[in-house]
């Protein structure tokens, strides 16, 4: 495995030595946006995986290494355990190994040791066709894979730095397009959404048991990036639309009954495409395309943006927003909520913004500068 950058290293015993706060950034080098067209690269880079340090001034990228990733997908194919010493990466897409010009569904996910210096692939498991959405449990004890080119859930088992396959739950057919997986803080539930027919399955688990139960939440237009505030009380669902330069949508779905269901919707503008809450349970960042990924001449285009909306007594409004990059992709807070970092696909970047206590977003002006275009972003979800 080739290393790229390091910096800093005394930071990279991280799990061992003194606290931090890593942001992973999962970066594809395989695809690029041409004046509103994918296009894939024939010979490109190889995709990397770049490790921020939040509690740097301004945060700072720390490591970068070689890992297959992809921006197909919600923008949450990064996950990181609670005490940071690993972290999942999936590979929606891959290089088609006879012609590459063309991309084919991957079919594995990687391991990444954070405690090593510089960090490694440790292993590479299997998962389903396609996947997408990954998330690990508070307990750090299990991950979930969502499979999008086939109907399912992967269970994996996490142990000793380990991580063990385990089985597959089913959700529905291969057009559901399951695309993300999140569990409850209480690690008792999971939210799955499926892009293909505009719903949120629910699972529950019992210790390494996952069943799907017999509840279809109804969302808006595909439904894709999902989040759950840290008390779990809301989820919040990104209804990513048809792209059609249409207003789309964010649904809020009350978890503190059941059976769980959607209890208000917002328009947000064309295409939300990541979302994540703040650690305090107050606020929603929602990374919108606005247009930023439509040709420079169509009528629908616009600059990328990133909208806070507020979560009160369980509805939602919008606060603030800020400018951030072209075919933007992935949120992730600091810990105290006041700093959000937001992945610009487009120009291999990262914003920097600050949150303010009333949730004015501030650009800070500072870019930080990733291996590929930024696919993916994500902290880790600490036990509270």
């Amino acid at each position: 495995m080739k290393h790229l950058l390091l910096a800093g290293a005394a930071l990279l015993g991280l799990a061992g030595t003194a606290p931090a706060q890593l942001v992973l950034s999962a970066n594809d080098n395989k695809v690029v946006l041409d004046n509103g067209s994918t296009r894939t690269v024939r010979d490109p880079a190889p995709d990397t995986i770049s490790v921020i340090d939040l509690l740097a001034n301004p945060p700072a990228v720390r490591a970068e290494i070689e890992v297959p990733a992809s921006v197909v997908g919600p923008p949450v194919s990064v996950a990181v355990t609670p005490d940071e010493r690993l972290a999942l990466v999936t590979a929606n897409q891959r290089r088609d190994p006879g012609d590459p010009s063309k991309l084919v569904p991957g079919n594995t996910m990687a391991v990444i040791d954070l405690t090593a210096n510089p960090p490694r692939v440790a292993a590479t498991v299997p998962t389903g066709a396609a996947p997408a959405g990954v998330s690990i449990n508070r307990a750090g004890t299990m991950a979930l894979v969502a499979n999008r080119a086939e109907g399912t859930v992967s269970i994996y088992r996490i142990a000793n730095g380990q991580v063990t396959p385990a089985g597959k739950v089913e959700i529905g057919p291969v057009s559901s397009e399951v695309s993300h997986v999140q569990f409850t803080p209480d690690g008792r539930h999971a939210l799955v959404t499926r892009y293909g027919d505009h719903s949120v399955s629910l699972l529950r688990i019992e210790g390494d048991r996952v069943v799907k139960l017999d509840r279809e939440i109804t969302t808006g237009v595909r439904p894709y990036g999902l989040a759950i505030t840290a008390d779990g009380r809301w989820a919040v669902v990104a209804n990513i639309g048809r792209g059609t330069g249409d207003a789309d949508t964010v649904s809020l779905i009350d978890l503190q009954r059941e059976p769980f269901r959607i209890v208000d919707t917002i328009s947000v503008g064309q295409t939300p495409e990541g979302i994540m809450v703040s650690p305090d349970n107050r606020h929603v960042a929602v990374t919108v395309m606005n247009g930023s990924n439509k040709p420079a001449g169509s009528p629908f285009h616009g600059p990328g943006m990133v909208r806070l909306l507020r979560i009160d007594n369980g509805r939602l409004s919008l606060v603030s927003e800020a400018r951030v990059g072209t075919w933007s992709q992935g949120a992730a807070f600091s810990n105290d909520g006041r700093t959000l970092l937001v992945g610009n696909m487009v120009e291999k970047d990262i914003s920097v913004l600050r949150v303010a206590e009333d949730g004015k977003l501030t650009d800070t002006g500072t870019r930080i500068r990733v291996g590929g275009g930024s696919a993916a972003l994500r902290t880790a979800e600490r036990p509270r």
